[in-house]
C-alpha cells in the first residue's frame, strides 16, 4: 500500500469531523501515519464541510488533488457532485442519498440538481448509495447517522481491519453515547 486518499465532504451539522477524526484514529491504531485537513466553509449555517484524510505508511501531505482520491464519501447528494472532479478513474463513491436544500434553492433563485446520482453513475462505476437517515431513524437517533456512514465505509478500507475500528469507538466516544453509535457503525458495516 502505498496510500488511501480519501474524501468525506457534507454540509454543517452532519457530524463530518467526528467522522473524519474516527477514522484517522482507526488508521493510526492501525499502524499508519495519517494526515489530515479540514474546510469549514460556513459549517454552522448548513455550509459545507469538507474533509481530506490520507493514509500510508508515511504521508507527507492531507492535500488531495484532482484525480487522486481512492474514496468520496459523501454526506448529502449534492456534495458527491461538489467533489466529483477529485475522484480517481478507479475509485469508490459512497453517497448518502439524502437532499439538504442549500440556500439558493431554499429560497427558490436555483434549483436542485435532478438526476444526480444518475450522473455520478455514469462517471463513477464504483458508486454506493446507502440510506444512512433512514438506517439511523430505525435505530431512534438521527445523528448516529455519520457513524452508520463510516461503518459502511469500514468495509471498503481493507488495510484497517474491524478490531481497530472497534478499538477506536471504545477508546473516542463517551460512554453514555457509545451503544447507540455502536451499533450504527454495526448497521453500516452490514449494508449491502
Amino acid at each position: 500500500m502505498d496510500t488511501i486518499k480519501i474524501i468525506i465532504a457534507g454540509v454543517g451539522g452532519q457530524g463530518i469531523i467526528l467522522a473524519s477524526d474516527l477514522l484517522s484514529d482507526a488508521a493510526m491504531n492501525a499502524g499508519y501515519d495519517v494526515k489530515k485537513s479540514e474546510v469549514h466553509g460556513m459549517s454552522q449555517r448548513g455550509g459545507d464541510v469538507v474533509s481530506h484524510i490520507v493514509i500510508g505508511k508515511k504521508v507527507y501531505s492531507p492535500l488531495i488533488s484532482f484525480n487522486e482520491a481512492d474514496f468520496i464519501v459523501s454526506f448529502e447528494k449534492i456534495e458527491a457532485l461538489r467533489n466529483i472532479d477529485y475522484i480517481k478513474d478507479d475509485g469508490t463513491m459512497i453517497i448518502n442519498n439524502m437532499q439538504i436544500l442549500p440556500l439558493p434553492v431554499a429560497s427558490g433563485s436555483m434549483d436542485y440538481p435532478k438526476n444526480s446520482i444518475e450522473e455520478i453513475k455514469k462517471i463513477v462505476k464504483k458508486t454506493f448509495i446507502i440510506n444512512a437517515e433512514e438506517e439511523a431513524k430505525k435505530l431512534g437517533n438521527i445523528k448516529v447517522m455519520n457513524i452508520v456512514i463510516l461503518g459502511f465505509l469500514s468495509k471498503h478500507i481493507k488495510v484497517i481491519e474491524r478490531k481497530y475500528w472497534d478499538k477506536t469507538l471504545k477508546e473516542k466516544l463517551p460512554q453514555k453515547i457509545f451503544d447507540i453509535n455502536y451499533k450504527a457503525f454495526e448497521k453500516g458495516y452490514t449494508l449491502e
